[in-house]
This record gives structure tokens, sequence and C-alpha cells, in this order.
């Protein structure tokens, strides 16, 4: 027996579970001894803010930052490899003054209007970790 729900459309709001889901953190890779370029590039460019890991977790290296409702961790992978396709798709709301201020501090964008009812660009980070920045598209006024 199949218990899904039927396939809805992409406008729909009403998808929930008994759960009551939601997102913590995302957690991205970075090589060995490379915290200092991942916040240069969070911290430095993106203006997040870096938080103190636990002891236990801070003994593995890595570095995790936050600014406004996200929260990023990058992990240390020993073979590490920067992720191309997979990514976070990360809600801004002045897409154009984040984009300048990739673009003034040597961050090529890559814009996309392929997201209904969205603007997109993608980015990659300092390690070459593909980042999706997107906001809503504003409804015309009447």
């Amino acid at each position: 027996m199949n218990d899904r729900c039927p396939v809805q459309p992409y406008e729909t709001t009403d998808a929930a579970s008994a759960f009551g889901l939601g997102l913590h953190h995302v957690q991205l890779a970075l090589p060995p001894g490379e915290e200092e370029a991942c916040r240069r590039f969070y911290v430095d460019v993106l203006g997040m803010t870096e938080i103190q890991k636990p002891p236990v977790l801070a003994a593995r290296g890595g570095l995790w930052v936050r600014s406004d409702a996200l929260e990023i961790h990058l992990g240390v992978e020993e073979d590490f490899r920067s992720a191309r396709k997979a990514h976070p798709g990360i809600l801004v709301t002045d897409l154009d003054a984040l984009a300048r201020r990739l673009t003034d501090r040597g961050v090529e964008v890559t814009w996309d209007g392929n997201f209904p009812g969205h603007r997109r660009l993608y980015a990659f980070d300092c390690h070459g970790n593909r980042l999706e920045f997107l906001t809503p598209e504003r409804e015309p006024a009447s």
C-alpha cells in the first residue's frame, strides 16, 4: 500500500508532516587546514558571523558560521572534493546587493532565470562548493 500524497504543484503551501520538520544547518566540506580561507569567504565576503563550535567538535577542525536564519557548518574532509552540483539554496532579501558585494570582492556570479517565481544566482565558495542565492519575485503593484 502506498501512503504517499499525490505530487503537488510547486506553488502549494500545504506540505506538512507529522514531525514539524525544519532546517537547523547545512554542512559543506573544506580541505584540511583551510579554515582561514573559509573565514575570508564566509565572514569577510558574505558577512556571516563565526560561532564557536562545542569543544568536543572543535577538535575535528572546521568552521561554523551563522547569520540571520542561516547556519552553515564547514567540516574537514581528508579526501575533499567540492560540491559542484549539490548546493544549499539560500534565501536573500536583497539579491542585487549581494551580487554586487560578491563581484566587488572578486567572486564570479552566474544569474539563472530558470526557477519560476524566483530570481537567483549561483556562486562558488573559496573551495569550489556551489551556492545558490535566491529571492522570490515581487508581485507587480496594482
